[in-house]
């Protein structure tokens, strides 16, 4: 047992403080004492322009980092998704919860919409992944860039900024507003973010290894890490974060295998790079830098260099 307070720091929103309260939780089933340390990030604070005129890097975890730098906070609780591709030499992630439901989803407070692919109506969102594969599968669809936490989006949207929004389900369902899904989207087409559905727990490389094992011990998910992991390798030999319009799935298919699904999509509504894999898990990781290879090699390369320019 560790008989030390885990200090457990963590953005400020709702969703967040669902998340950490989370594994706040599965750490005290553990016999562990832990408390919340609430920060707020860049991401946070900025909401007058889009994630990617902000910066790809550290939107979200620069603040809760430099808390685990200089000993504020033991860990620090993330979307996965928010997660920068590349994590400095001093920090690692050490954790995965399970994870909820991975796909997209149309929220609206207009009960009963009925949407589709022709249905000209106004969407928000503030991703540039979401804004690609909607010009592409909901051409007629007018899109505007809606930021702010879960509850600031859904009152921008009920004061007439948009018609629906496209959101994680994980988010939704953590929130409560099941009742306001109008239309489930498939990751066939599209294909979420890397870690989407799941909370990553990141610590100081220098965190005591009998903390570190204990925390591991009562949170991870080694099914939901080893998909993960793969999303996140696949990530980072794209150099990408919340900026590029990159996606990427890991699910187990057998026991044994894992197929992988990346690449990126493309903001003009053309064809995506698109490439799967199913493969041993022994393989993931490989497999996830393989894709961001061939994503690379037949015009990822072009398309990204466009993007950042």
């Amino acid at each position: 047992m560790i008989e030390r307070t885990i200090k457990i720091g963590t953005r400020k929103s709702k969703l967040a403080l669902w998340q950490a309260e989370h594994v706040k939780s599965l750490l005290e089933q553990n016999n562990m004492n832990a408390e919340l340390v609430l920060i707020e990030t860049k991401g946070d604070k900025i909401l007058d322009r889009s994630l990617s005129k902000i910066g790809s890097k550290g939107v979200f975890t620069e603040e809760l980092e430099e808390q685990l730098r200089n000993g504020g906070i033991d860990i620090a609780v993330h979307s996965a998704k928010d997660m920068q591709a590349s994590l400095g030499d001093d920090f690692e992630l050490i954790a995965f919860t399970d994870r909820e439901e991975c796909h997209d989803v149309f929220v609206s407070h207009k009960s009963g919409l009925t949407i589709d692919q022709n249905t000209d109506i106004v969407i928000g969102t503030s991703s540039v992944r979401r804004v690609a594969m909607l010009k592409k599968y909901y051409p007629k669809a007018k899109i505007v860039d809606v930021r702010g936490n879960l509850q600031t989006r859904i009152k921008k949207m009920e004061d007439g900024l948009c018609d629906v929004l496209m959101l994680a389900y994980a988010g939704v369902h953590r929130m409560g507003y099941n009742n306001m899904i109008v239309h489930e989207l498939p990751v066939d087409t599209f294909t979420p973010a890397t870690g989407q559905g799941c909370v990553a727990i990141e610590a100081s490389t220098g965190l005591a290894v009998e903390v570190k094992d204990a925390i591991r011990s009562a949170i991870n998910n080694e099914k939901t890490e080893t998909c993960v992991r793969a999303e996140r390798a696949f990530l980072k030999e794209l150099q990408g974060g919340c900026s590029i319009p990159a996606f990427c799935l890991a699910k187990w298919a057998s026991k044994s295998e894992i197929t992988i699904t990346g690449g990126l999509a493309k903001p003009d509504g053309l064809p995506q790079l698109r490439y799967t894999y199913t493969v041993p898990a022994i393989e993931a990781n490989e497999t996830g830098t393989k894709i961001a290879k061939e994503t690379l090699a037949n015009g990822g390369a072009e398309l990204l260099a466009q993007l950042k320019n």
